[in-house]
This record gives structure tokens, sequence and C-alpha cells, in this order.
């Protein structure tokens, strides 16, 4: 019930009146290429910085949502041999490519392989008004040769992190969807009903909410103050991600890391400085939601203090690979014309 009330929220298995271009890319047929044997954000705090900037760049709209391409060396999964495969399995994931295709919901992209059809990379937005905010999340995926008798498997880009219960420091991803966690009836994979498209929605939805200590199955305390500090370690970790994604961003998603960066850079360092002032990670600046001063705060504002600086400093470095962006794809499009 709580899977199907999310899909409906973000829109997922409504027919639509148009196509949005800006999610195709290249189309290929995945039956013909079974191999051998060898996913708009901003915080609350984000959306009142918005309107007092103006409005955002537009340009990583012309970043498909998704799209087929070739190297996929630093996948995973990339040495994991898909094993004897099937028709019918290579159906499967033909019907997952066209769901994709049509029905992502726009904060989140997807990269298929043509050489490797069993191998998916997506990237997820942190949803607005959590600790996730402005974020962006990978997670890389292969397709067992089960498939779909079984679910997908799915490793998390953490960089070493643990910013959420569900999400481990290895890669792991806790989720009954994916038959890593407890759940019962449409909680964990079908066959016949559960897809990939369902795996990512649940993943932003339902793992990257505004309350992840409450993620976690066996908890000490339910008190909101918990809640509270375990937002703010969550909300540093993210932006630390953000630094390690902007130093070495994933193949394939280097236009999207530098535009999604570039377009929230004010909105990221103003949301640092309003939790640092007092201001509950999260909330919006309308309701005034501040923390009481306590020393668990000053840990939390020192070590915020000092990631804001070195994402601050990386953001800058950012401004200049966009503005090089910029300048290639002129120039990429006038060859093209000469040509």
């Amino acid at each position: 019930m709580v899977l199907s009330k999310l899909l409906q929220l973000f829109g997922v298995g409504k027919k639509k009146k148009k196509k949005d271009s800006k999610k195709k890319g290249k189309s290929i047929n995945p039956v013909s290429q079974v191999p051998k044997d060898e996913p708009e954000c901003s915080s609350n705090i984000s959306s009142m910085i918005k309107e007092g900037h103006g409005s955002e760049n537009e340009d990583h709209k012309s970043f498909n949502q998704f799209d087929v391409v070739q190297d996929y060396s630093d996948h995973h999964y990339a040495k994991t041999s898909p094993g004897k495969t099937t028709k019918d399995w290579a159906k499967a994931i033909q019907n997952e490519w066209k769901l994709l295709q049509r029905d992502l919901p726009e904060t989140i992209y997807v990269r298929v392989y043509e050489d490797r059809i069993d191998l998916i990379r997506a990237a997820i937005v942190g949803p607005a008004g959590t600790p996730y905010h402005d974020g962006l999340f990978f997670f890389d995926v292969c397709f067992p040769p089960e498939y779909p008798r079984c679910p997908p498997k799915v490793h998390f880009h953490s960089s070493g992190l643990r910013l959420n219960p569900n999400l481990y420091e290895s890669g792991k991803v806790c989720l009954s969807l994916l038959n890593t966690w407890l759940g019962s009836g449409s909680e964990k994979w079908g066959k016949s009903n559960s897809t990939m498209l369902q795996v990512l929605v649940s993943i932003q939805g339902l793992v990257l909410n505004d309350k992840p200590y409450f993620n976690e199955p066996v908890i000490f305390s339910s008190k909101e103050k918990h809640s509270l500090g375990y937002n703010q370690t969550a909300f540093v970790l993210t932006c630390k991600l953000m630094l390690y994604l902007l130093q070495k961003p994933p193949k394939h998603f280097e236009t999207l890391i530098v535009c999604h960066f570039h377009e929230r850079e004010r909105a990221i360092l103003e949301a640092c400085r309003a939790y640092g002032s007092g201001m509950v990670v999260g909330s919006s600046v309308k309701d005034g939601r501040t923390y009481l001063r306590n020393k668990c705060f000053a840990g939390f504002k020192k070590s915020l203090d000092a990631q804001a600086e070195l994402l601050a400093k990386e953001l800058a470095a950012n401004r200049l690979r966009e503005l090089q962006l910029k300048r290639v794809v002129p120039a990429a499009d006038k060859t093209m014309s000469t040509s």
C-alpha cells in the first residue's frame, strides 16, 4: 500500500499526454544484444533562496534522463559475468528499459549499457525537505541470470559513508523490495509485478526520507531529538558526498554533476549557513524552527562549518568547469553543422 501511494505521488504508471523528449536517448533493442557468457530538487530553504536569486540555470535539462552508453569499466558489477542467460531474460530487461525511458520521475537519471544489458547506473536527486536535499546519490544495478524471478542486485556508491540506516558503507542497500530486508506481500519482490522503476522510486521516497533515523528497525529511543540529531549527521555526510562526486564523478554523469551543482550552489551553501545558525535541518525558513544550543549542536556546527568551507571551494572550481562546458557544447554543435 505504501509503495503504491508512493508511485502515485511521483506520477509513475500514469499515461502521459505528451512524450518528454528530454528523457530520450539512443534507442537499442536489448533482445538483439544478449551478452555471451563472459534518476527539480531543492530543500524548503533552497526554494526560498531560488525566489531570492531568480530562476535557475536550465543547462542540466539537455542531459537525457535515459540513455544508452558504452563504457562500463567503472561499474561496480563490471567484472561480474552475466552467466548463462535466455531470451526471456533479455526480454524482461527490454521491458525494464521501456518503462524507465517512459516513466522516470524528473529527479532520477539512468544509463544502460549497449554491450552489457545486465547493467544499469542510476542517479537519484535527494528529495526536498529532507537532510538529503540537493545531493546526488548513485546506484549500480545488475540483473542476475534468474531475473525476473529474483530482484536485481543494487550497489550504492557510498564513498565509505553511512548516511542512512538503509545504505551501508559497503554499498549494500537494505530494502524489502530487493529482498535484503524483511517484508511481506507487495513489499517484497514479485516476478510479475515488481520493476526496477519501483526500486528507484522506493529508494528516493522511502529510504531518502525526512526522518531516516526511524528507518532503523531496532532503535532504543523514539525521541524526536535523536531524529533531529541523525538529520544533522546525515546532512553533513551528504555535503561530504557532494564533495567526493565533484572531485571524481561517475562515468557518463559528468555533465549532470557539473550542471546540477552549478545550479544548486547558492542553495546548498545558504542551507549550510542557515543550519549552522540554528535552523532545523530540512525545515522551512518560514516555520522558523531552531535547535536548542547545546553541546551536541556545537559539535554539529563545527563539523558543518568545516565541511561547508571545503565544499564552497570545490563548488567555486565547479563554476569554471561549467563555463568550459558551455564553450565546448556550442563548439561541438558548430562542428557538426559544418561537417
